[in-house]
């Protein structure tokens, strides 16, 4: 079996290392890069057919990685991976050609079953419950972010809310539904 060339583009080194590890016993043939800079370097060295992109990279947007990523090789076939999963990020992530995105944490097979993603899923059922007032909370703050181009002052001011406060919700998990 021919290896794959695949990117991992995320800050948590450890779960580079694991991530690395399984997509290598699945034949793809991986590269790190812990911030979006050394990914665009790595990646148009090598030309990566798959990339694993985690949403947040420190202080860095995954959905700026997916841009620069699709940017250099249009063709490239990428999961955004994250535990600050959103509507809105899901949607932007999609619609700036990541082929599926999932939360973490997220099995290996799920995570190769995305690259082949073309098409969506009718089969997928909606869900009985309604989102809860801390998750509507959380998808709202999500939607004004993505609105103002993830400036937090701006984003703020459009809520009628100081900028730390916005910041201090910002960095909370979402909570489940």
């Amino acid at each position: 079996m021919t290896e794959k060339n695949l990117l991992i583009i995320d800050d948590d080194q450890s779960l580079c290392d694991v991530l690395s590890r399984a997509l290598t016993r699945h034949d793809y043939l991986v590269s790190v890069a812990n911030c979006i800079g050394d990914a665009v370097n790595i990646a148009k060295e090598q030309q990566p057919e798959f990339a694993v992109i985690d949403l947040r990279i420190g202080q860095e947007s995954g959905l700026e990685a997916v841009n620069q990523m699709i940017a250099i090789n249009p063709d490239i076939k990428i999961v955004v991976l994250t535990g600050y999963a959103s509507i809105a990020t899901a949607v932007e992530a999609i619609k700036l050609g990541a082929k599926h995105y999932l939360t973490k944490p997220a099995e290996i097979n799920d995570i190769i079953d995305g690259f082949g993603k073309e098409e969506g899923d009718t089969t997928l059922e909606p869900t009985d419950t309604p989102m809860s007032v801390k998750r509507l909370e959380w998808e709202h703050l999500q939607k004004v972010l993505q609105e103002h181009d993830g400036n937090i002052s701006a984003a703020a001011r459009a809520m009628g809310m100081h900028r730390r406060t916005l910041q201090r919700k910002l960095q909370k998990k979402p909570v489940k539904h």
